[in-house]
């Protein structure tokens, strides 16, 4: 399987993205904000520089990516809206989003590993694309790993939940209340642009 293994804060500073996107709370002394360049940049420039902040930001690479935007184009309503829900409803994304993962990238990575289950069997394809309703679980056979155990307990952590996900502090279970929205996307990113892009 392929992977982005690129440095995250040098790519979060070339794309102007903040590493706390990505899970890392690391602050970084950027010097300028946002980290646009100061030569503007075409329009063209503008265009590919969103579609590859979404694709840094969710792990997705390019053939996989192009696969999403046709999907997208063919569904109803807004190409660039639905390119975003269907990002976000990937399993690896919803692990992260619940607080099981501290990064999208170390949920790809426990995703992989069979981690988890989707409503009681085991789904090792950090791609799978979750539906409302869907109980995402740690599995078992992994809850005795020291990773898990400090999510469990009335001391455990819990990070704030987009309100399309529900999960209860101290458990290891989370549910897709509904298909996010939107405007339940917090991710910085100007999809227009991406959609321009490939409507070249």
């Amino acid at each position: 399987m392929a992977k982005n293994m690129q440095p995250i804060a040098k790519r979060c500073k070339a794309l102007g993205i903040s590493p706390a996107e990505m899970g890392y709370a690391k602050k970084t002394t950027n010097r300028n904000p946002g980290g646009q360049m100061r030569k503007k940049k075409s329009e063209y420039g503008l265009q590919l520089a969103e579609k590859q902040k979404v694709k840094f930001i969710y792990g997705v690479l390019e053939k996989q990516f192009h696969a999403y935007y046709e999907s997208a184009a063919a569904a109803s309503g807004k190409t660039g809206d639905n390119l975003l829900i269907l990002v976000e409803r990937r399993l690896d994304n919803v692990v992260y989003r619940m607080g099981l993962a501290a990064t999208r990238r170390q949920a790809r990575q426990l995703v992989s590993h069979a981690h988890f289950t989707v409503n009681g069997k085991k789904v090792n394809i950090p791609s799978y694309l979750v539906k409302a309703g869907d109980v995402i679980e740690v599995a078992e056979s992994s809850r005795s790993s020291e990773l898990f155990k400090r999510l469990t307990g009335e001391n455990a952590p819990m990070t704030l939940l987009p309100a399309w996900l529900e999960r209860t502090k101290g458990t290891l279970q989370g549910t897709v209340a509904h298909l996010p929205t939107r405007e339940e996307i917090d991710t910085p990113v100007e999809e227009h642009l991406i959609v321009e892009l490939y409507s070249k």
